[in-house]
C-alpha cells in the first residue's frame, strides 16, 4: 500500500481553509474582489497537484507542479494584501500565510528534485 501523499493532503486542507476564508470575506467583510482572487489561486494549488500526479511524463509532472508553485506564490500575495489592507486579523493571516509558505517550500523541493532528474 502506498503511503500518504503529503503535498496532496496539505494542499487539499489548505483549499478548504481558503474556501472558509472566502466565505468570511464576502459575508462579514463584504469584500468581493480580492476574495475571489485568493479563492481562485488558493484552490488551484491542489488542483494542479492532482493534475501533476496524473501527468503522462516526468516533464508533464514538472510542468503542473510548477504551476502549483506559482499559484501558491500568488496566494501568498493575495493573503498578504488582505492582511495589510486590514481585511484579516494579523493572527489569522499569519497562520494561513505560514500554511501557504509551507506548501511553497514542499512544492519547491519537489520541483528541484524533479528538475534534477529531468536534467540528468
Amino acid at each position: 500500500m502506498k503511503g500518504e501523499n503529503i503535498v496532496k493532503t496539505k494542499s487539499y486542507s489548505f483549499a478548504l481553509r481558503i474556501i472558509k476564508l472566502y466565505k468570511y470575506l464576502i459575508s462579514d467583510k463584504k469584500e468581493f474582489i480580492l476574495s475571489k482572487q485568493v479563492l481562485r489561486s488558493g484552490t488551484s494549488i491542489g488542483a494542479n497537484i492532482e493534475e501533476a500526479i496524473g501527468g503522462q511524463s516526468r516533464k508533464d509532472f514538472f510542468s503542473k507542479i510548477t504551476v502549483a508553485y506559482k499559484e501558491a506564490r500568488e496566494t501568498k500575495y493575495w493573503i498578504s494584501l488582505l492582511k495589510d489592507g486590514k481585511f484579516l486579523e494579523e493572527k489569522f493571516a499569519d497562520s494561513i500565510l505560514n500554511d501557504c509558505e509551507e506548501l511553497c517550500k514542499i512544492i519547491g523541493k519537489i520541483q528541484s528534485t524533479v528538475k534534477n532528474k529531468i536534467d540528468n
